[in-house]
């Protein structure tokens, strides 16, 4: 697998310490109440949320929400649709801080479709977290309140993302060599 990367884009001591400044700033935004409803979008937020929340000393209800937008082997979004088998939100957010958290923003379709999906149950207040930003014009013009990592507009996976269900394990966020991508797809 480790010859199947071009390049390391963020490495994992550089990734550990965002997430801990990352945690600290959500931490000091909130409210006196200290309580949060944590939202991850899987599957891809999975690796980063486990990271973040070991750095979040709140009381922390968590709900899940899965929403695909790339299938199988694609490189680019392909739409954003709810996977309702692996989603556990309640009918009613009413009165909750809310932190929805994604992988990587680059169409601004995953995170438009959830955070409008959030905002329909009422919460008190809703913010957005996403480990990875693309300066693609789509994903600026979707608000984010926390971004960990601003990154080109290439391919990655790893820290969670994929390549048609392979890579999450890598501890750092890089980029994979054309044969390995077609040699995956």
């Amino acid at each position: 697998m480790r010859d199947d990367i071009d390049k390391v884009l963020i490495d994992r001591k550089t990734i550990a310490h965002r997430v801990r400044q990352i945690a600290e700033r959500i931490v000091a935004d909130l409210p006196d109440e200290r309580e949060l409803i944590l939202v991850p979008i899987l599957t891809g937020s999975l690796i980063f949320v486990a990271d973040l929340i070991r750095h979040l000393p709140l009381y922390l209800r968590i709900r899940l929400l899965s929403v695909s937008s790339y299938p199988g082997s694609a490189t680019r979004s392909r739409g954003s649709i709810v996977r309702d088998e692996l989603t556990s939100l309640p009918g009613s957010l009413a009165g909750g801080h809310v932190l929805l958290v994604d992988d990587i923003l680059d169409s601004g379709g995953t995170l438009k479709l959830a955070r409008n999906l959030l905002l329909e149950r009422g919460p008190a207040s809703l913010h957005t977290c996403v480990l990875l930003r693309k300066p693609r014009d789509a994903a600026l013009h979707v608000p984010a309140d926390y971004v960990c990592f601003d990154i080109p507009d290439e391919f990655v996976v790893g820290y969670g993302l994929d390549y048609n269900d392979y890579y999450r394990n890598l501890p750092d966020i890089v980029t994979l060599r054309r044969e390995a991508i077609d040699a995956r797809g």
